[in-house]
């Protein structure tokens, strides 16, 4: 019965959907682009990124029908820094999108500066049609929610799905495998754009709820002939944990296993409608991860594979995640890329491919891939920066990745500096287990002027860690 009742739900979200758009005819050339971000995920969650027990086969599906990315970063360790980063094609040091807190709450009071222009804004200018469906995490006072960061449609949550009052985190110091309610936190609210619709909405159907709305999105401006960006933003599979019926006690994994489970099955219905509707020949579609797994979280929490650490580290468990393109017909399928490739890329990537002018007034850290997308080159960037808020922890470049200060995550001890750095070469040691600095002085000394070329990059002057007044919250 709670099958067919979640079947019916999804129904009714595909058909009732309200968003807004002008229409607007596709230009020739103008391709429809998706991004799916998965929230925590581990580089070694997926089935075809080696997990012996989590089975994926849509994702499986895709990676074997487009490219598999092997060396994808996201652009920081932690959530809103890493969707700034993705939205702006810049760093969190350029956009002031790092603090003490790393992440924003429901009392924080910052925001993605308005002056930053995100990919909703570039590819607006182009005609194209704008939804958000999920997590925002960039700001949840009104006038830094996406409607006014260049989306014309949001359906989702504003932050993280444990900040309201029933949402919890499996870890606690006394109890590992407690969870309370917290008593003092306001109701986890649900927008449907600048509206909230709901008080603390039922997460076990989250995925199917936000499965609908996305393909809804997609019949709509498909019908108007129009492009569109859809960014497809999971609030999974972050604690807390929540799986629908037809999913929950499924996989060998436990709870996670369920939740990433159904994550795979939400990809295999937005491919599907893509292919129902004869435009996947005219859509991008990449599915990758805000960082890595948050090991804190112990069993509800998800593995970095063969890679060390995890979220909120700059060691690459971090900061390294599975990436999957696909676009028929333009991306050869069964494709494996081992090009340094990031979040932040897809913003030029986005501008080359539709026509959009690039911003002219700003500095980018994003660099176009379409010629790895399209196998004409193996390589376009040699260098990744490893940031915790503002401070420079690692450089990668080419093969060999120094750290100048490391820092386990959410270790309560201070994080260490380390002089000369330790250095491994990622292609022969993507564990970080083999320190080689002794033996390659050469090196040290070059990954040491690219780290003091980079750290002189000055801080934003406005960071996003104030704090709203107890009574300011809403």
């Amino acid at each position: 019965m709670k099958a067919h009742i979640s079947i019916l739900l999804l129904f009714l979200i595909v058909t009732c959907y309200t968003g807004h758009a002008q229409t607007h005819h596709a230009q020739p050339g103008q391709p429809n682009f998706i991004v799916i971000f998965a929230d925590d995920l581990g580089y070694g969650d997926l089935s075809s990124y080696g997990h012996p027990t989590i089975l994926t086969p849509n994702l499986d599906k895709m990676a074997a029908e487009g490219m598999r990315f092997t060396q994808f970063y996201a652009g920081a360790a932690v959530c809103t820094p890493s969707r700034a980063a993705l939205l702006t094609g810049r760093l969190g040091i350029r956009t002031g999108m790092y603090g003490k807190r790393s992440v924003l709450f429901p009392n924080s009071a910052g925001g993605l500066p308005l002056k930053e222009i995100t990919i909703a804004e570039m590819l607006k200018a182009k005609g194209y049609a704008t939804g958000i469906i999920g997590k925002w995490h960039l700001g949840q006072l009104p006038e830094f929610l996406p409607m006014h960061q260049g989306f014309d449609y949001w359906f989702g949550i504003p932050y993280s799905s444990d900040m309201g009052k029933i949402g919890t985190t499996r870890y606690s110091p006394d109890n590992p495998n407690a969870t309370a309610p917290k008593p003092n936190a306001v109701p986890l609210p649900l927008y449907r754009n600048d509206k909230v619709i709901e008080e603390e909405p039922d997460q076990h159907y989250l995925t199917q709820r936000y499965t609908g709305e996305a393909i809804n999105y997609i019949k709509k401006n498909a019908d108007q002939h129009k492009p569109f960006f859809l960014y497809y933003a999971s609030n999974f599979p972050h604690v807390p944990l929540y799986a629908s019926p037809e999913f929950e006690g499924k996989s060998k994994r436990g709870i996670y296993g369920d939740v990433v489970a159904e994550l795979d099955w939400s990809v295999g219905q937005v491919l599907k409608t893509l292919k129902d509707l004869k435009i996947d020949k005219n859509t991008f579609v990449i599915f990758t991860s805000d960082n890595g797994p948050w090991l804190t979280q112990l069993d509800h929490g998800g593995s970095a594979g063969i890679l060390y650490e995890g979220k909120n580290s700059t060691y690459e468990g971090g900061m390294r995640e599975p990436a999957i393109a696909w676009w028929p017909g333009k991306i050869k399928a069964n494709a494996v890329s081992s090009a340094l490739t990031n979040t932040m890329d897809l913003l030029p990537t986005f501008a080359k491919l539709s026509g959009a002018d690039l911003p002219k007034d700003r500095i980018l850290d994003g660099m176009d891939i379409s010629d790895i997308l399209f196998g004409k080159k193996d390589i376009v960037r040699n260098m990744i920066y490893y940031y915790i808020n503002e401070s420079l922890y690692a450089v990668r470049k080419g093969p060999w990745k120094a750290h100048f200060t490391t820092h386990p995550s959410y270790s309560q001890e201070a994080p260490v500096p380390h002089d000369p750095p330790l250095l491994y070469n990622m292609d022969v040691d993507p564990s970080e287990k083999y320190n080689v600095a002794k033996q390659r002085p050469d090196i040290i000394e070059d990954l040491r002027k690219e780290y003091e070329k980079q750290k002189a990059i000055i801080p934003a002057p406005a960071q996003m860690d104030k704090i709203l007044p107890a009574t300011g919250i809403k």
